[in-house]
């Protein structure tokens, strides 16, 4: 008897290890292909200089995993552990562990974040915007022009109008200067395929002139149907050597003093932005512009309309003479 276990003891211990490994094999295989819990979608942070030990026990931390122990030993014997990429993910049900770690390393299913920077803000506000926002990284000095041109690098001595106003989308870890820079090349990228498509004959000199118009245009109206009538109107006010007298560039040069009112002492300011008082365009946009009213600057609509006034509906009335503009004055201004 003593003798039948000595021969059989080997044979069980090879048994038993072929159990187990079947055993481990087949309750890992189960393990990898069977969705994790996850009950609805939720937001997964991997923090910058996170290690896989930390992922593991973060979602162990978050009952989302059943077995930790498979979970490290796939991640580390495919090598995917050290491949884990931060940032903020989106994890939905139904996911298992090869898709989870897929996401990890891959970066895709990362939350995405937005900003819009809007037609018609100043500098001011949209760095306003820009600072309020509680995702962005904050690497701008002081949120003034001049640490906004020198991050940026940009030569211009003044950054109003420099950046394209748009829905931004970004990932958490994104700073702010970042997000501006992609602002400001995509402002000059559309700034410069419109400029080589131009109509001939504008009276402008650079690019640079066409967005300060289109700057003017974007505080004049709100109206796709009108941008490129109130384009041929300044254009052809530039052409006779009129004075442009729009109001929006009287309330930038106003600036805090502006109250919702232009009185006939404003008019009068002492500033190149004061296009009652100062022939040409202003030195600088007075806004951001989009893209449709850069397009109407440089495509601006043919006619002999020399005025126009608010209708104060949103809509204006076009006037080729100055007679035909003061009675367009008194019946939708003065009431008279």
């Amino acid at each position: 008897m003593k003798r039948l276990l000595k021969i059989n003891l080997p044979f069980f211990v090879f048994f038993l290890i072929i159990s187990s490994s079947i055993f481990f094999y087949t309750d890992y295989k189960k393990f990898l292909e069977t969705p994790l819990n996850i009950k609805t979608s939720l937001t997964f942070t991997i923090e910058p200089g996170s290690t896989f030990k930390d992922l593991n026990k973060k979602l162990k931390s978050y009952h989302i995993l059943n077995n930790s122990y498979y979970f490290e030993f796939y991640s580390r014997y495919s090598g995917y552990a050290k491949k884990i990429k931060s940032g903020e993910y989106q994890l939905t049900p139904e996911l298992t562990p090869v898709e989870i770690i897929n996401i990890f390393i891959s970066g895709s299913n990362v939350v995405q974040h937005s900003i819009t920077l809007v037609e018609g803000w100043s500098i001011a506000d949209m760095l306003a915007g820009i600072s309020s926002n509680k995702i962005l990284i904050k690497n701008l000095k002081d949120f003034s022009q001049k640490s906004l041109l020198d991050e940026l690098k940009i030569t211009n001595q003044n950054a109003e109008g420099l950046f394209f106003p748009d829905t931004y989308y970004f990932t958490r870890g994104t700073s702010d200067i970042e997000l501006l820079k992609r602002a400001y090349y995509r402002q000059q990228e559309i700034l410069r395929n419109e400029w080589q498509q131009r109509e001939k004959e504008l009276p402008y000199k650079t690019d640079y002139d066409a967005l300060i118009m289109a700057s003017i245009i974007e505080k004049e109206t709100a109206l796709a149907s009108e941008r490129a009538m109130i384009a041929g109107v300044f254009v052809r006010r530039l052409k006779n050597n009129m004075k442009l007298q729009t109001d929006p560039t009287v309330i930038y040069a106003m600036g805090e003093k502006y109250s919702g009112n232009i009185r006939k002492k404003d008019l009068k300011i002492d500033s190149l932005y004061n296009t009652y008082k100062y022939h040409g365009l202003p030195p600088t946009p007075i806004a951001l512009a989009g893209q449709e009213a850069i397009h109407a600057a440089l495509h601006p609509k043919e006619g002999d309309a020399l005025y126009f006034v608010s209708k104060n509906d949103g809509s204006h009335y076009f006037s080729k003479t100055l007679d035909e503009h003061n009675n367009a004055v008194r019946k939708y201004q003065l009431k008279k």
